[in-house]
């Protein structure tokens, strides 16, 4: 009896006697196995590419992956699970696992949110400093100095960062960030650490903003928010220079959205085409908006100020109808200004009425 002639399944090329290898129902030739096909490391079952999971070493069908491997969070290499180290639930590789100190977290983090002062309006602050390490105690130390009582900062990685690492404060009225959170000698530890913010191209100083301080309904917290986007955009260049961002870092890490004639349009271009979160104003996150504008700083001073001008921002958008803020020149804006901290920076960037002052060499 003549044999039957056999093909390929996937190709259809014809096969010779003792060609051929099973893939499931599948009979595939020699070449279309080595193209579209894995042998699992574990079981040796031979399964079609998109049917396996695999790293650069590692070579699994799905379900040997599923009972007894994991991938790790961090860096994707594939393990078995007697080798798997877990953090807050998370697998990692040995080595990833090691770069994780227990004082400084990973970027994902979120601790239950603690806030601090009396008010309505709360500003947490995401500060980054690089190139005096990734360090573990002195994260441990710069905590230290505010954390005595309760917690105040935590830690973060930051993998956008060279060699150093996010500090993030719980929210604070700008009150308490002024008379009782300790930023003053939190910078200057950090400088005698060896970190820089402002003279880096890597770090930025972040404000969140709680959106219920603009209101208890989204209509009502939108109306002010649209007038925020409103102030940057017609008072783009003026915070362009208080950011201390050069034009390449601020289209990268905190793009315009572009003036509209109204804060409601801006907000409508917001929310329609942007899919980023690199915008001056952030507003991908649910609970707050996010200042992106401004460049890192450890100096104390250009520190509290940007907090200050956060306040006025947000003062004026929710005090100030759409009309009245379209007639609202820079000079006017900055007149009403009090903060002597804001009035001395704003002198040293030549923003404040055309006034200026001397810096001191070394200052930013």
């Amino acid at each position: 009896m003549e044999e039957e002639t056999r093909y390929c399944d996937y190709c259809g090329h014809e096969l010779e006697e003792y060609e051929g290898t099973w893939v499931g129902d599948d009979l595939l030739c020699d070449e279309c196995c080595d193209d579209h096909t894995i042998t699992c490391d574990r079981c040796g079952e031979v399964v079609w590419t998109q049917d396996s999971v695999d790293d650069d070493h590692t070579f699994l069908c799905r379900s040997c992956f599923t009972n007894y491997y994991e991938r790790c969070e961090c860096c994707g290499t594939i393990m078995h699970n007697d080798f798997v180290n877990w953090r807050h639930d998370l697998p990692y590789c040995e080595s990833c696992f090691d770069e994780f100190r227990d004082e400084i977290e990973e970027y994902s983090y979120r601790p239950n949110v603690c806030f601090l002062g009396e008010g309505k309006l709360y500003m947490g602050v995401e500060l980054e400093v690089d190139e005096g390490g990734k360090d573990d105690e002195n994260a441990r130390i710069l905590k230290e100095i505010v954390n005595f009582r309760k917690e105040h900062i935590y830690i973060k990685a930051d993998g956008s960062l060279d060699d150093g690492f996010e500090i993030v404060s719980h929210p604070m009225t700008l009150q308490y960030h002024q008379e009782e959170m300790n930023w003053e000698d939190v910078l200057k530890e950090a400088i005698s650490m060896g970190y820089r913010s402002h003279q880096t191209s890597t770090c930025g100083l972040h404000v969140h903003v709680n959106r219920d301080a603009f209101g208890s309904n989204q209509a009502e917290q939108e109306e002010v928010i649209a007038k925020i986007l409103y102030f940057v955009e017609a008072n783009w260049n003026e915070l362009f220079r208080f950011s201390r961002r050069s034009h390449y870092n601020m289209d990268r890490w905190a793009a315009r959205y572009g003036f509209e004639k109204t804060g409601r349009k801006i907000l409508e271009k917001a929310k329609s085409g942007y899919t980023s979160r690199y915008v001056a104003v952030n507003l991908k996150n649910y609970y707050t908006i996010e200042f992106r504008l401004f460049r890192g700083t450890l100096k104390y001073n250009t520190f509290i100020a940007t907090l200050q001008m956060v306040q006025k921002i947000c003062d004026v958008a929710f005090s100030m109808s759409q009309e009245d803020l379209e007639n609202l020149s820079w000079s006017e804006f900055v007149a009403k200004i009090e903060s002597p901290e804001l009035i001395q920076y704003l002198k040293e960037r030549r923003l404040y009425i055309n006034e200026a002052v001397t810096i001191e060499e070394g200052e930013e």
